[in-house]
């Protein structure tokens, strides 16, 4: 990968087809609109009713094989989040989550990967899915600089800490190439930064993905007003688009995982535009997917 280019891993792999049906030709054919220095590392997401899932309960679904043709099309990496932190051995039978892996295994070019926080799960994967690469999930809320030197492991091509580490710019320092080449940064987190409940609000979607009711609610400040972009703006994590090409390119990161599973996919659009289109070209981005009657935006 070009350590000059930020390479993005972007949300709704299933959920926002559509979105994405749109967007990426526009991203072939007008490269003019966008920033030369950023590309699309991957696309990532999961069915509803997956109980490998994690990290957010999908509510959107498009037939696989559509999903899969549209990326293998267009040179992209499809990931699987199945970070479900609470799997037992009797879940690794799961009939879908076994067939969505073989698909996807199947169809690697590029080469498509699971998104694991189980160590279980890493382990069934890597012995009955060896095609598939890994990346260790945020969910594993790595807050602990050590904690995340530890996760280079040669189980993960990439890593992506908990956002909180994100503006931890003298320990960063000290990683290593091969390490920096791992590191996928979470640019647009809206989570409270002090909060102190992240681990047990990802239980929790595990826990709803088993098709359990957990007892957790989330205290944080302005949790009741959900995702805001504005509001993630000001977040003390946030990584911008001129932080991106200004001081983690030149410090040797090349990996950013943009939040946005559940949030619609207007929202998305507004991900796309911001981080990675031109200013001068964003209106016409804007058109171009909202003049498509196939898209439902709202």
């Amino acid at each position: 990968m070009n350590k000059q280019t930020a390479h993005y891993h972007l949300p709704g792999l299933f959920e926002f087809y559509e979105l994405y049906r749109m967007f990426l030709p526009l991203f072939r054919e007008h490269r003019e609109y966008f920033y030369d220095w950023c590309d699309i590392g991957s696309i990532y997401g999961a069915p509803p009713d997956c109980i490998w899932g994690g990290g957010r309960v999908s509510l959107e679904d498009h037939d696989a094989g559509e999903v899969l043709a549209l990326l293998q099309e267009y040179g992209i990496s499809a990931r699987l989040t199945f970070s479900n932190s609470l799997l037992c051995e009797e879940h690794l039978s799961d009939r879908k989550c076994n067939e969505l892996c073989a698909l996807f295994a199947d169809n690697a070019t590029p080469e498509n990967g699971v998104i694991v926080h189980s160590e279980l799960l890493l382990q069934y994967l890597k012995s009955h899915y060896p095609q598939l690469y890994l990346i260790s999930s945020t969910t594993k809320v790595l807050t602990d600089f050590e904690a995340l030197k530890k996760e280079d492991r040669e189980d993960f091509r990439y890593v992506v800490p908990d956002f909180r580490l994100n503006k931890a710019y003298e320990e960063l320092n000290t990683l290593t190439e091969s390490q920096k080449d791992k590191v996928e940064f979470l640019c647009n987190e809206c989570c409270y930064f002090g909060c102190k409940d992240r681990k047990e609000c990802y239980e929790a979607v595990s826990r709803r993905n088993l098709g359990e009711e957990p007892d957790f609610s989330c205290t944080s400040p302005g949790a009741e007003e959900g995702y805001r972009f504005s509001k993630a703006m000001k977040n003390p994590g946030f990584i911008s688009a001129g932080d991106i090409q200004k001081i983690y390119l030149p410090m040797g990161f090349s990996n950013y995982k943009i939040e946005g599973r559940g949030l619609g996919s207007a929202l998305v659009l507004e991900f796309l535009l911001y981080y990675m289109t031109k200013p001068e070209y964003q209106l016409q981005v804007r058109e171009e997917i909202y003049l498509d009657n196939m898209l439902d935006l709202f």
